[in-house]
């Protein structure tokens, strides 16, 4: 990449955020992002509010914050709306989902949460068989469903007086489609909404139209959504940004450590099982066998990438690979994720890792959904379009060019998202060999 600076529009008036769902993800977002505009909390987490990123040698001690460093969004200019099939607002949602204290970061911003009251969801309970709700919308077709959600994102633009716009899937998985003709073009996939093809799910009625908005969209969830040649398509035609698909929030995160730490040290891997149990909505939607598919996928692909295993048989050639959720009620937003690693090193010799990960599913989420909509906002004004491989970072399948394989590894992923932010800055991009280990 050439070091001139990337021209980036003004992060000028304010950034509309609309989630797709308000149930725990949404409201810890948005309560938390009240919550940090009145000084009342830390962006733990956000690596866009609190990471730093370093310029030049390493004696040059140039180490700003990366949003001193690049023109993002403030946390002031953002304003929060939503869809979802239940009518609960923010207020009520984050009560029910248990997630956050009410007394101490409910309660302090409850006006704010209680006005945002969701606008009627695309929702069909063929898609997600364990949730309802009355607060959807009725229209002949998927199409025409899309269009009533374009005239949402342009009436709560205009609403809110918003400059710019971001749309990030923050609901529950789908079923699992696999691709198919619908998909292959962008013509094919109106024909198909417009016919109510079964393999359009709302997901992508949703992408669908803020692509044509000119919105970037984020896939929070393992969905068949804007990873298909339709959207990619439409998604370049119209010069908007795109990412996705599912937050790499818990267990996978993990993984995406623990095994590039096995491949540098040459140890072999013997078999992986991983084994969840939370009882938030989210839980009880993976309950449905062709929910948790779509979400089994996203998680077992991560190995596999990292690993190699046609470059290295002798060590990664015949591992077993087990991923298992199961819906446990008391447990509410506090996922519980074990992994037991069999590795083996020197001679064959066998050794185990044992990891119990107590999360808490949305706390690790709404950092990430924050930064993606700052990012995303940031590739919008500086013009990048289509895929945006540079935020991997953040998800556990992350999309990328068709003639890549996908990157898993967080570390090569945390340098090619801060080299990008470089590149859009004019910056020289770290590779670690550079001049300073070779000067004379």
């Amino acid at each position: 990449m050439e070091t001139s600076k990337h021209h980036i529009e003004p992060a000028a008036g304010r950034l509309g955020v609309l989630t797709v769902g308000l149930g725990a993800v949404a409201s810890t977002v948005i309560a938390g992002v009240e919550l940090i505009r009145r000084g009342l909390a830390e962006p733990v987490g956000s690596l866009a509010q609190m990471g730093t990123i370093r310029l030049g040698k390493r004696t040059e001690g140039r180490v700003p914050l990366i949003r001193d460093f690049v023109p993002l969004a403030g946390i002031d200019q953002l304003v929060f709306g939503a869809w979802d099939p239940i009518s609960d607002t923010a207020y009520e949602a984050a009560l029910k989902c248990g997630v956050l204290d009410r007394y101490s970061h409910i309660e302090p911003v409850a006006a704010e949460l209680k006005e945002i009251e969701p606008m009627p969801a695309v929702f069909d309970q063929n898609y997600v068989r364990r949730l309802d709700g009355n607060n959807v919308k009725s229209k002949a077709n998927k199409l025409e469903l899309a269009e009533a959600v374009r005239k949402d994102i342009r009436d709560f633009k205009a609403a809110n007086s918003c400059d710019r716009l971001v749309v990030i899937w923050c609901a529950s998985t789908e079923i699992f489609i696999e691709p198919g003709p619908a998909h292959e073009s962008l013509a094919a996939l109106e024909a198909a909404m417009e016919a109510n093809d079964e393999s359009v799910p709302p997901s992508m009625i949703y992408a669908y139209a803020a692509l044509k908005e000119g919105v970037p969209f984020i896939n929070g969830a393992p969905n068949l959504t804007t990873d298909v040649p339709a959207m990619i398509e439409l998604a370049n035609e119209t010069g908007v940004p795109v990412c996705g698909k599912d937050f790499k929030s818990g267990q996978t995160l993990l993984k995406t450590v623990l095994a590039p730490m096995l491949k540098a040290r040459m140890l072999g891997l013997e078999g992986w099982y991983s084994t969840n149990i939370l009882g938030n909505r989210d839980g009880e939607v993976l309950e449905d066998p062709d929910s948790f598919r779509s979400k089994e996928v996203t998680k077992l692909g991560v190995l596999e990438h990292v690993l190699q295993p046609d470059l290295y048989p002798e060590l990664y050639g015949n591992f077993h690979h087990k991923v298992r959720i199961n819906y446990y009620p008391p447990r509410g937003d506090n996922k519980e994720g074990w992994d037991n690693i069999d590795i083996f090193g020197w001679l064959g010799y066998p050794m185990q890792i044992k990891v119990n990960f107590l999360c808490r599913d949305s706390i690790l989420a709404a950092p990430l959904a924050l930064d993606l909509v700052l990012f995303t906002d940031l590739a919008a004004r500086a013009g990048l379009k289509g895929v945006q491989e540079w935020l991997s970072f953040y998800f556990k399948s992350p999309q990328h060019a068709p003639s890549l394989y996908p990157e898993h590894d967080l570390f090569i992923q945390q340098t090619k998202l801060k080299n990008t932010l470089r590149w859009l800055m004019g910056e020289e991009q770290i590779t670690h060999l550079g001049h300073e280990y070779y000067e004379d």
